[in-house]
């Protein structure tokens, strides 16, 4: 029996995806239009039991009976185990009548800091079990800790960020990651705004340099079987204030394939004919989400009017039986169908899933977390800390006596010697948390009796004065290991981080900052791009 075009690799891409759409029944359509959160168990096994909120169906039921091929893998999983769990999925992909190969999503693994409960967290070792989330980012685990993209925007090195994303490529890749549910280019501009961290800050013009660099390093030149496709995603281009749609602009040209707008879907504006997602849960999980007369709507009508409006494709669902009836009853035309699906089966041929849809679990072990990988992290985390003030107190020199709060002690004990009180201490090094910090009067009192080194972890704008002003040196961080820390410290490592937002003098002063202006607060503590040199 001669060989279906679309599965020759010699054929052009628009030949071969041309040729599969015509084999495909709406059912099969309707599957590639949902892209749903799937676990799998510990011993990289196939996932097929329903308890807990994700997934509401076992893994066969979504790729056989439910025709998905679109998945974002959650939970807490060995790096091996999942390797052979992708090779599982794929050869459950490849037994169906059609055999079209999975594309698998992450969101990032590479922060050295982490959200508890979200996928690969960090730690020396992954543990067994799954746990759910729809969290934003992952801890790193065993792949390698960089500082979130706040730091990389204190750092401001396009050619570090392409660094960067190419070692997230190289990661992914060795794992069986296709699609980076990353970077997120809203810009860090609004007061109350969350997910800050993920940001590369205020500055339309440096974020929009670095998530060029971003998209070079996960996807090369251009889109191909080497690359991770990126998702863009949280567009700021639906607001009115000219210099926000900027990173959207940029992401575009440097030729993202996947877009994740909040409402409109940037098309005709932009010239962009990726895959445009909806964010996760519009259609069942979260129904208020999107515009309010989606909140109001059935299933069906939300479903309708995001393709009316440009989507592709659901993040976090899985009913293709709302597509199918849509199409049945009129409401929506095979032929807008195919459009979505002509793109979304484009990107699999382009990225050569049909040819390597399988990796290998030994390379895999090898690649992630190599040691050359992990020390561009580390020293990415060292150069992004920003010294905020310092009186005369750093570089610290000797073993002084080291009082610690936050800092690991055994870590300590290679600087100096670690006192358990104060008042025996040359120096503390105490490091803190944002946003919320109950402590202020102990902290200054701490502040008053010894000379102290404070570190601020920073996932968004922070109101330090009060340590301002009596700290002997205030360091803030975006991700950054007792190590990095204390390295700087010691005049072993340089700082090169100036501030990727302004840090306001009060809460109500943050409140009342413009987001057309966020790099101009009234009187800031620290003003946007801040930061001395050791």
């Amino acid at each position: 029996m001669p060989t279906a075009p679309y599965r020759d690799p010699s054929r052009p891409v628009d030949e071969r995806v041309e040729d599969l759409l015509a084999r495909m029944t709406l059912a099969e359509k309707a599957g590639q239009l949902f892209h749903t959160r799937v676990a799998m168990n510990g011993d990289g096994t196939l996932a097929e039991t329903t308890d807990g909120p994700f997934p509401r169906q076992g893994t066969t039921e979504l790729v056989v009976d439910g025709r998905l091929t679109h998945f974002d893998l959650v939970g807490r999983y060995g790096i091996r185990e999942t390797a052979e769990w992708v090779n599982r999925l794929q050869a459950l992909a490849a037994d169906t009548r059609l055999g079209i190969p999975v594309t698998l999503s992450t969101d990032p693994h590479y922060s050295f800091t982490d959200n508890p409960g979200t996928a690969f967290g960090s730690g020396a070792s992954f543990t067994s079990g799954a746990s759910f989330t729809s969290g934003a980012s992952f801890g790193s685990g065993v792949f390698s800790a960089w500082p979130e993209p706040l730091g990389l925007a204190a750092i401001g090195d396009p050619d570090l960020v392409e660094k960067f994303g190419d070692t997230v490529r190289r990661e992914y890749l060795a794992v069986g990651f296709r699609v980076a549910l990353h970077p997120q280019i809203d810009l860090s501009a609004e007061p109350g705004q969350a997910r800050r961290a993920g940001t590369f800050g205020s500055s339309a013009e440096v974020a929009s340099a670095l998530v060029r660099a971003y998209v070079r390093g996960l996807q090369g030149p251009r889109l191909g079987p080497r690359s991770v496709a990126a998702m863009v995603k949280h567009s700021p281009g639906g607001t009115t204030h000219d210099h926000r749609p900027a990173p959207l602009r940029a992401a575009v040209e440097a030729g993202c394939a996947q877009l994740m707008p909040p409402t409109d879907m940037p098309r005709e504006r932009l010239g962009f004919d990726g895959v445009v997602r909806t964010d996760w849960g519009l259609l069942t999980d979260a129904p208020t989400n999107g515009e309010p007369h989606m909140a109001l709507a059935t299933v069906s009508e939300r479903a309708a009017k995001a393709l009316d409006a440009g989507a592709d494709q659901f993040g976090g669902e899985q009913c293709p039986e709302v597509i199918v009836e849509l199409v049945r009853s009129g409401r929506i035309t095979q032929e807008r169908v195919d459009a979505s699906v002509r793109r979304l089966l484009r990107e699999k041929f382009v990225l050569g899933l049909f040819e390597r849809r399988y990796v290998d679990p030994d390379r895999a072990e090898e690649t992630v977390g190599a040691a050359d990988f992990i020390a561009l992290g580390e020293a990415a985390q060292r150069r992004s800390l920003t010294v905020l003030t310092n009186h005369s107190l750093l570089p610290l020199t000797d073993r002084p006596n080291l009082y610690v709060e936050g800092v690991a002690a055994q870590t300590a004990s290679l600087y100096g010697n670690v006192v358990a009180d104060p008042a025996h201490a040359d120096v503390a090094v105490l490091r803190l948390r944002t946003p919320h910090e109950a402590r202020l009067t102990e902290i200054l009192a701490l502040l008053t009796a010894v000379p102290t080194l404070v570190c601020v972890n920073l996932e968004r704008p922070a109101v330090l004065p009060e340590i301002a002003a009596k700290a002997a040196a205030l360091v803030v961080d975006y991700g950054a290991s007792d190590t990095a820390l204390l390295d700087v410290a010691f005049g072993r490592a340089r700082a090169e981080g100036r501030l990727p937002f302004a840090l306001p003098r009060s809460t109500p002063a943050s409140e009342a900052s413009r987001p057309d202006a966020p790099n101009a607060p009234k009187a800031p503590v620290f003003p946007y791009g801040h930061g001395l040199s050791l």
